[in-house]
């Protein structure tokens, strides 16, 4: 009798597992905004506490042996990979940004400035009105630097009930495979294309590297405060940057780790951020009667 009953406890537990097991299953949601269905979405809204990644890439030229895509692909493998850590709802793929300086590239596509400010600015909108109250905007292109700062620094011409964070460079830790470089390494060099070779290793041709040059021209001579949209043509006409036949898989893992990791922080920061959206009414309230303004 008394084995009897261990057997059916024990019967009890194991069906109580199974179907825990199979609760997570049912909720476990993808973190890829295209492939939720409907009702999934609302879940995984709810499930991100609103929060949401844009990764920001470009389409455009990266030396004789990257694809176009190296900055979207790149940064959209380290989105995905972060937000299955902190969950979040990462956006599909986006790559209208700022890209004038490789033009005269093949492959490259350039919207215009306007259209560039316009189409985020209506996705972002989009994004909040489904549910992403934090928005991060995940950039994975050295060219939008200037542009995405602007962008959040310009949600402050008008109300909004979400907000926009913007997260640049993750800066690699000390430690880890040492780089090979020894000089500039800023665009299909190295680094660059160590990160391809974790995210598309598919997609590197490394013995096409060395077929074009990588070097710094430096054929403009002015002062390091004196900017002008031609200087990335000057130095690097070829659309690359340091040499990527000294990629390794091994400093590639290290660096895109760290970027990950970078991703994981932010938004767990952001989650936890209670202040922007009530500084960002309260500025607004302000900016509506700035005479009624007083000193805090």
């Amino acid at each position: 009798m008394r084995k009897a009953v261990i057997r059916n406890v024990m019967i009890a537990v194991g069906l109580l597992l199974f179907c825990a097991q199979l609760g997570w299953a049912q909720v476990k949601l993808s973190v890829h905004w295209e492939e939720l269905t409907a009702a999934d979405f609302r879940s995984a809204i709810q499930q991100s506490q609103g929060t949401c990644l844009l990764p920001f890439g470009i389409l455009e030229k990266h030396g004789p042996h990257l694809p176009l895509g190296t900055d979207l692909l790149d940064v959209r493998y380290a989105a995905w990979h972060a937000a299955e850590q902190e969950y979040a709802v990462v956006f599909p793929e986006y790559y209208f940004g700022q890209i004038f300086e490789a033009r005269h590239e093949p492959g490259t596509i350039a919207y215009s400035r306007e259209l560039q400010l316009q189409l985020l600015q209506e996705t972002t909108d989009e994004m909040a009105r489904n549910g992403c109250k934090k928005v991060i905007i995940v950039n994975g292109h050295g060219g939008n630097e200037h542009l995405l700062p602007f962008f959040a620094q310009s949600q402050l011409e008008k109300p909004h009930d979400y907000v926009v964070y913007v997260l640049g460079r993750v800066e690699t830790p000390p430690g880890g495979p040492r780089s090979k470089s020894t000089g500039p390494d800023m665009h299909a060099g190295e680094s660059e294309t160590s990160a391809m070779l974790i995210a598309h290793p598919e997609l590197v041709h490394q013995d096409r590297a060395r077929s074009e040059s990588g070097a710094d021209l430096g054929r403009q001579k002015l002062p390091e405060n004196v900017y002008t949209g031609i200087w990335w043509y000057a130095r690097f006409p070829n659309h690359y940057s340091g040499d990527g036949s000294l990629a390794t898989h091994e400093f590639g893992q290290f660096r895109m780790n760290a970027w990950i990791d970078g991703i994981v922080k932010a938004t767990r920061a952001i989650k936890a951020d209670q202040q922007s959206l009530r500084l960002q009414n309260e500025f607004f309230e302000k900016a509506a009667h700035p005479l009624e303004t007083q000193p805090e």
